[in-house]
């Protein structure tokens, strides 16, 4: 390990017995879809299912259980998009610590309500993360509050890192496990607890592609904050990687991967179907880095899914994106000539092809219209892509053309 490594296998192993009172030991799940997927063995590690509904409680309370009576009586300040705020918030009301909590603007509405309801005060600050980190450092300042951060910070890192000690021990023959990662506690932590026992054991980091800071940081040797973020999995969209966290991934994390918002969609809505699991966005990153490359993952292999706190509106939106990505809701834009029985003609030939149209829309009106044309929009439910690809070349083979 090198010498800036900060967290050790002995602190993760003491963290393990610091949270006993308040962390739940998460189950174990074997994924019989994904290991069909892969040919070999898949299994998820349901931190969606710990207390506050994430990982993060670990972490927090750890931390928090370090402080000195001095330091208790002056309260503890955080920011975090909505997991760390309710994981802070637990473990103060466990603690009996006065919690205040910045969130950005948009926070999801649940993760709010939730934080509020173990005893938080909860405060709006910015844009991003980074906005309501820099507003909670200002508290801590004006009133000697102890910053609770949500990743950068040993303590916190020996807290998230007891979910690698209890895969180990779930999964004993674990090859490779993968792990959501935004600012990289989670991640950071894991390695730290499973390279020090089984250094042969793969460990993959997952970032969202529009919010990415560990693959140029990595390459640049040093945290590179990104200019923008642009991503649905807000759990794991932070700006630029902690010193503790890029320490302990640059020294034994053996990848970082980036997946699409189209895959998390999929993630999110085949670990729904398939597993009856609620995960968020983020918490989905591990599954969609699977479903991307099956072939990637030919080994004995864990998938964290990280977080089950998801807006119920977000999460019909998702579902609908994810069904999109897969292929299982086709959009189309076609002619087809202006005369009694074109459309029902055309309806017809998608319920042959066993397509169920969900929208019908038409035009008669455009410039580009010939005067015996009209334009159809359609949204069709079809079984997946191999149907979506049975439907469109069969409106091809009756001479309809298709537009983009």
């Amino acid at each position: 390990m090198s010498e800036v490594l900060r967290v050790s296998l002995a602190d993760v192993e003491r963290a393990a017995e610091t949270i006993k009172p308040l962390a739940l030991r998460t189950p174990m799940e074997e994924s019989r879809w994904l290991s069909a997927l892969t040919g070999s063995s898949v299994m998820l590690k349901c931190e969606n299912l710990q207390r506050t509904g994430s990982f993060k409680v670990r972490g927090a309370y750890t931390r928090m259980s370090h402080l000195s009576d001095e330091e208790r009586a002056l309260g503890v300040v955080a920011a975090s998009a909505g997991n760390h705020a309710q994981g802070v918030a637990l473990a103060a009301q466990a603690l009996g610590i006065k919690a205040t909590v910045f969130m950005p603007e948009g926070a999801p509405i649940p993760k709010e309500k939730a934080t509020r309801g173990y005893g938080a005060d909860v405060v709006f600050h910015g844009r991003y993360l980074e906005d309501s980190l820099a507003e909670a450092r200002a508290f801590q300042q004006r009133t000697g509050a102890i910053l609770i951060h949500p990743f950068d910070n040993a303590d916190v890192v020996a807290g998230q890192g007891t979910v690698g000690l209890e895969i180990l021990e779930q999964a004993p023959a674990v090859e490779t496990i993968v792990v959501p990662c935004g600012g990289g506690g989670l991640l950071s932590g894991i390695a730290v607890a499973v390279k020090a026992k089984h250094p042969e054991v793969q460990v993959i980091g997952v970032q969202a592609e529009g919010a990415a800071a560990y693959p140029d940081s990595l390459a640049a040797g040093h945290p590179v904050a990104l200019e923008s973020m642009s991503t649905m999995a807000d759990g794991i969209a932070v700006g630029v990687p902690g010193e503790v966290t890029f320490a302990t991934v640059r020294d034994l994390v053996d990848e970082v991967v980036t997946v699409s918002e189209a895959s998390l969609s999929r993630a999110v809505l085949a670990t729904l179907e398939r597993a009856k699991m609620v995960v968020e966005p983020a918490g989905a990153a591990a599954v969609a880095a699977i479903l991307d490359d099956p072939s990637r993952f030919g080994s004995p292999t864990v998938g964290v899914l990280s977080g089950g706190n998801i807006d119920p509106l977000l999460l019909g939106k998702v579902i609908q994106h994810g069904m999109a990505a897969a292929g299982r809701y086709l959009n189309l834009r076609l002619r087809i000539p202006d005369r009694p029985g074109g459309l029902a003609k055309l309806l017809g030939e998608l319920g042959d092809a066993g397509a169920n149209v969900i929208e019908v829309s038409h035009a008669r009106i455009d410039a580009d219209l010939s005067l015996d044309e009209v334009e159809v929009h359609l949204q069709l439910e079809t079984r997946g892509e191999a149907q979506a690809e049975v439907v469109l070349a069969r409106l091809r083979e009756r001479g309809y053309r298709l537009f983009e």
